[in-house]
Formats: C-alpha cells, structure tokens, sequence
C-alpha cells in the first residue's frame, strides 16, 4: 500500500506510520529501520525490526545511540564560545531503540529524488535528527530526504574476532536496503538515491561506494569533509580491542563485551580517546590515518571493504557511482582557534604532535612555513592539517576515482571568534541543509548575519545533483584539478598544495 502524499500515514516493511505536516512538508521522525541491537543483537548483524499492529505514531525524535554525553562545562573546555549542540542532539538521550531514521518529503511526491544522509562525529557521536540536518529545505526543493543513526563508537567499530566488523557501516548498508523496499511509498524513487554525509558520515560513504555489499543501492554519492583515507586494517585495529577490553577487564571477546553495558563501554571509550592514551594505531607504514583524532573507524580486510578503499578505487570499484566530494578551507580551525592553540601553540610541540602521525611532519610543516620569521608555528601547523587531514585525501580519493567525478572546496569564512573561525570543520552542513538559524547568533559556528544567498545556493547544487547529475562546472581529473568554489559561484584550476611535493 502507497500512501496517499497528501495524507500523514504511510506504509513501512513493519506497519503503518503516522507523521505530520509541518511548514508545507510532510515529516516522519523515529522509524525503525532495524531491531534494536542489545541482548543477542549486541555486535551482532543488524536484523529487521519487529512488526506492529495499528498505526505507530512517527512525530517525535527517538532515541540516539549510545554515546559520550559530554557536560557543558566540559563542551565549553573543548570549544569555548561554540554551541556544538545544533550538530550532535545532545538534547535527545540515548537508548536501546536507535536504529531510526527519519523522513521530510514533499505533499503530493511520486518518484521523487531521494537522499540519505549519514552525519559525523568521529564515530563516536552524533544522530540523524540533529537540529542542524533539518531535511525540510529538501522536501521543499522536490526531494524525499532521509536522516539516519547507527552504530557508534565500541558498538559499531570495535573489531572482535568472534563478530563482523564495521558493524556500524552495515548499519547504513541495512538502511539503504529499507530505503530501497520502503520509499516509494513516501513518494521516492528507489532507482534514484543519492547518499550524502559529512565528516564520519561522508567516510562512511566513501568506503560505501567500494563496498561489495552496497553495489546497487544508491546511484549518486556527495562526501563532505570526508575520504576513504581513515580506515585500519584488522590487525592494527585488534591493538584497540585488547585495550579497551584491558580498561574493562574482560578477554577481547564477544562473551566479553556482552558482559558489560553500553555506559561501560563508554567509560572505557572515554579513557582510551583521551590525548594522553599512548596507544600505537600507525599502520605499517608509520602513518596513524586519523591523525590522532579518532580511535574507532571502519577496518579493511573482511566482506564489507575486503581492501583498502583507495586501491579499490583505482581497481574501478564505485566507477558506476556519480562523485560529489569537497572540504572546507580551513577545516582545522574548529580544533585549534576556539582553545587558542593556533594562537599559543609552540614550534616545539607543533613538531612533536605532527610527528606522531606523519613520519614526514617535520619536511610537511617547513613546507608550510613554520621556520620563517614572523610565521606563528599555530598557523603553519593548522593550514598543514588541514590540507593533510582533509583536502588533499579528498583530492586524491577523487582523483582514484573511475567514475564521474566533481570538487568543491567550500571557503566562505565565519565571523565566529572575531573573524578566526573562517571555513572551519562542519560550517557546509547548515549551508548544505538550509538550516542556517541553528548556527547563527554569538554563539554559533556561523557567526552572525551568515549569507542566507549561500544557503539557498548549495541547497539547490546539493538537489540539482540527486535530481540528475547536473552541477554547473566540468569533471575534476587529477590533471586538470578544476575545483569549484561555492561562495564565488567559480570554478578554477587548483594550484599544488605544499604538502604535495613532502607527500607525492
């Protein structure tokens, strides 16, 4: 049974589901997409959720995964002067009845574009109805958009020799599967999904994208701030499990974890992400892949990335899949300006931190000027993570890609911190979702007065994009490096990054 688009009920794999006009769109919040994952489910295969009898109401956010709960002192020692709630619902507590997704689509839709979007957090926080990836501008631009949560963190990402891995990401492999047997009955078209994600969540969908188990599921994919770079092999990752499981004291089993609850697992979390853990994830070859900034991530070597996503790039995995990927100019700058290390960080330790992820920090750092005289080692150390971290993976992931392929690099500058936060980490995605008020004010990542021009302009590439393919500049190959910048509304020839000649 189709539901009438007019109406607020609708048919799912489950049951029927009743959400609700809201501003000219209809808007079903907290549908299960699969069983919650506790008891047997726990590190288990994600599996179908229970049907129901009657009508399930779908109005109201459900339950977000389990994770760290940062207090707001501990928020303000973290990002002092940012609001960081807009992106990650801490409003919304966590629950066994998680894996949600929630649904914007337009009165009247048959066949509509769909987009599914997975939202960051390193893996470790973060939800699909977070007040900054609101899903209404799309449902008024003639697009279905869908929000989801999965696992995180050790229950998504820890790698257990007696359970899958990446259990998180079969977590989204499962959604999509829903999205196919269950959208057109809110108005989509299974045939055209496009899956958007930003930071993690556009990680995700790079290793996605090479995944044999998401061949066929979605047709169009637009990576923000994100790459196939940040994933380990299984043997580094099996360092993580017999840590944690040490911090628990349990053998690093499946027996083991299940003998300890979700706020265990996240007290062990906390302690084996602090700064000070002295745990050696480099892979092989020296490098630690997230730069000290993550512990959990998608691993290599099994049935959903059997290797590395690079390399199953350039082998033509995901050459079928139509590319969208970019970053922000200034990723870093959420890290390092709100706490004053750009401004305070000495040479000394700018070296020292570098190194302990990239074997060729010191050459990496010289080339971005960190021993000229009148260069602060904050700057120097901040714009060469950035491009490290973030801009130049993403060029490489768009250059070993096979398929179309397109690049921004989104640079328009908050006034945020007097003027220092610029194009910092997770600005795009109010820009992207049109949700501009969620980060506007003294406080927000925006700063004050963003231009709302800007919004409506990457809202429309973002749909124009999931409706056709249609994007108003030319393909991006690793010879031509055409990168088209949003703000300017221009598309130009990229010049080499500094890193590059360190790192070729």
């Amino acid at each position: 049974m189709n539901m009438s688009l007019t109406e607020t009920v609708a048919h799912t794999p489950s049951g029927d589901v009743r959400g609700e006009r809201v501003d000219g769109v209809l808007r079903f919040l907290g549908l299960p997409y699969a069983a919650p994952p506790v008891g047997a489910l726990r590190f288990a295969l994600p599996q179908p959720p229970a049907a129901w009898r009657g009508v399930r109401a779908a109005t109201r956010r459900g339950a977000i995964a389990p994770q760290p709960i940062p207090t707001p002192a501990e928020r303000k020692r973290f990002l002092p002067g940012i609001d960081t709630g807009p992106l990650m619902d801490y409003d919304q507590p966590p629950g066994d009845d998680f894996l949600l997704l929630n649904i914007w689509t337009p009165p009247g839709a048959q066949n509509a574009p769909v987009m599914v979007f997975f939202h960051g957090g390193g893996f470790l926080g973060g939800a699909g109805a977070a007040d900054i990836c609101d899903g209404a501008a799309f449902a008024r631009a003639g697009v279905v958009c869908v929000t989801i949560n999965y696992r995180l963190g050790v229950e998504g990402f820890l790698t257990l020799p007696d359970s899958p891995a990446n259990l998180g990401l079969r977590d989204q492999i499962f959604a999509l599967r829903w999205v196919q047997e269950a959208i057109a009955g809110f108005g989509g078209d299974p045939a055209n999904v496009t899956v958007f994600g930003e930071s993690a969540g556009g990680m995700s969908i790079a290793n996605l994208m090479v995944s044999p188990l998401a061949t066929g599921l979605f047709k169009r994919a637009i990576i923000q701030s994100g790459h196939g770079d940040m994933v380990r092999p299984l043997d580094v990752a099996e360092r993580l499990t017999k840590r944690v499981a040490k911090i628990l004291r349990i053998k690093p089993t499946l027996e083991g974890f299940r003998s300890r609850s979700f706020e265990d697992c996240i007290r062990a979390l906390k302690k084996v992400s602090l700064p000070t853990s002295s745990i050696d994830l480099r892979n092989p070859d020296g490098r630690e892949p997230t730069f000290g900034f993550m512990r959990f991530t998608p691993v290599y070597g099994d049935d959903v990335l059997p290797e590395h996503p690079i390399k199953a790039l350039q082998s033509g995995a995901g050459a079928d899949i139509h590319l969208l990927i970019g970053a922000n100019r200034e990723e870093m700058n959420l890290y390092f300006v709100p706490n004053g290390v750009r401004r305070n960080i000495p040479r000394f330790l700018a070296y020292w931190l570098a190194k302990k992820s990239e074997p060729k920090a010191r050459e990496v750092l010289r080339a971005y000027g960190i021993n000229k005289q009148g260069r602060r080692a904050g700057d120097a150390f901040t714009e060469a993570l950035t491009d490290i971290v973030f801009r130049l993976p993403v060029r490489r992931f768009a250059g070993a890609h096979q398929g179309q392929t397109h690049v921004y690099d989104f640079g328009w500058r908050s006034t945020a911190c007097n003027g220092a936060l610029g194009a910092c980490h997770a600005l795009d995605i109010a820009f992207v979702f049109n949700t501009l008020s969620t980060v506007t004010g003294p406080r927000g990542l925006a700063g004050e007065n963003p231009p709302q021009s800007l919004a409506d302009h990457m809202n429309r590439l973002w749909t124009d994009f999931a409706a056709s393919g249609a994007l108003p500049w030319g393909e991006y190959t690793a010879e031509n490096r055409l990168v088209y910048h949003p703000e300017t509304g221009e598309a130009a020839t990229e010049p080499q990054m500094p890193c590059e000649r360190v790192l070729s």
